[in-house]
């Protein structure tokens, strides 16, 4: 078994005060299990990477592989292999030497060492390049190389540390989805690092949230997409971001400068239980439309238009109790407006909303 478990593992640099890059990570990942770690610049998800790699000391907590505590075990011996943003090969090695020399220093038999590499090289379409150098390969297939020397060492857990920043952004999207399958069929434990979360959204079994070196929530992406824990959650998942506006509390709802929501009781008895005069409301941009005259709507003077083809983003100012805030609507490609035009905005029904405290940021009940 290759389950890994964080157990209130921190990570303090020297400073004054000092920083807790990673601040009592409490997070268990399932043998077989494909996690996600992902969160802005500085929110320790590398540094927590890292730490189960051996790279970083663990100054608090303990760290467990496989049921067995590595908080102080050196790095060779947790039997981890990492893939990094650097593909960090050998250049004057061909593709089959690179591949097989972390098991050289390990003195595999040269059988096996053949075995592994050739049975690497099918999985990752490399066959046809064993006998290439790195420089002659495309930053796709060097990618594939690194990975293949993971691979070939059959190792507990996989630890990728945003192994993709290096491609463009069509062979970004063909290979994360070469990676998502490969787990599938090898089932090894894999920890992944990225900052960008439609990457984390569309590979990860679950999604481990992080800033500040504290973990946010860790939850599968369709339930950080639907029930995201509090606004950070919100306004970081998804593309582009959850709006975010403060809405004043009425007897059924919240009022949006003569838009009226809905909320539901359960939510209301919570806002009321709280003393709250007015919550912060996320609604998510396919969840706004542009309607009619006639209907309660808003007036969005439109700032930008994101053509995509049969959708478009369109993104403006709408005046909310006197004071100008931007958001995001969803609309088809036909229906875009023009730049600078004012429309109409309403809210779809029934539409996904998400209510939360205007200062502490957590999410009300629904």
């Amino acid at each position: 078994m290759s389950e890994v478990s964080y157990r209130e593992a921190s990570r303090v640099f020297a400073g004054s005060p000092p920083v807790r890059a990673v601040d009592k990570l409490d997070l268990e990942i399932a043998d077989g299990e494909f996690l996600v770690l992902v969160g802005p610049s500085g929110s320790g998800k590398s540094t927590a990477l890292r730490m189960l790699a051996g790279l970083e000391d663990v100054d608090e907590g303990s760290i467990n592989i496989g049921g067995r505590d590595v908080t102080s075990v050196p790095p060779k011996d947790r039997d981890i292999a990492m893939v990094f943003q650097s593909y960090a090969l050998y250049p004057h090695m061909t593709v089959a030497e690179n591949m097989a020399f972390a098991l050289k220093l390990k003195r595999v038999p040269k059988a096996e060492i053949s075995t592994r590499v050739a049975e690497a090289a099918r999985l990752l379409d490399l066959t046809p390049y064993l006998d290439r150098r790195p420089r002659a390969l495309s930053g796709g297939q060097r990618q594939r190389v690194a990975m293949g020397r993971a691979i070939v060492r059959e190792p507990a857990v996989f630890l990728m540390d945003e192994p993709l920043s290096n491609l463009d952004a069509k062979l970004r999207v063909e290979t994360r989805a070469n990676i998502t399958a490969l787990q599938t069929r090898l089932g090894t434990t894999t920890i992944y690092v990225t900052h960008d979360q439609v990457e984390a959204m569309t590979m990860g079994h679950r999604v481990a949230v992080l800033r500040d070196g504290l973990l946010q929530q860790c939850a599968t992406p369709r339930e950080l997409y639907d029930r995201p824990i509090n606004t950070f959650v919100a306004g970081f998942i998804g593309s582009p971001g959850m709006n975010l506006v403060i809405a004043q509390l009425t007897a059924d709802g919240v009022s949006l400068d003569g838009l009226p929501v809905p909320l539901p009781r359960t939510t209301l008895e919570a806002a009321k239980s709280a003393s709250l005069s007015e919550v912060r409301l996320g609604v998510r941009p396919e969840a706004l439309h542009l309607v009619g005259e006639g209907e309660p709507a808003l007036n969005l003077k439109v700032e930008l238009v994101e053509e995509l083809g049969a959708d478009a983003f369109v993104y403006g100012e709408v005046p909310i109790h006197n004071t100008p805030t931007r958001i995001i609507v969803r609309t088809t490609g036909a229906e875009a407006p023009a730049f600078g035009q004012t429309v109409r905005v309403g809210l779809r029904t029934p539409a996904r909303l998400h209510v939360f405290d205007p200062t502490e940021g957590n999410r009300l009940p629904d």
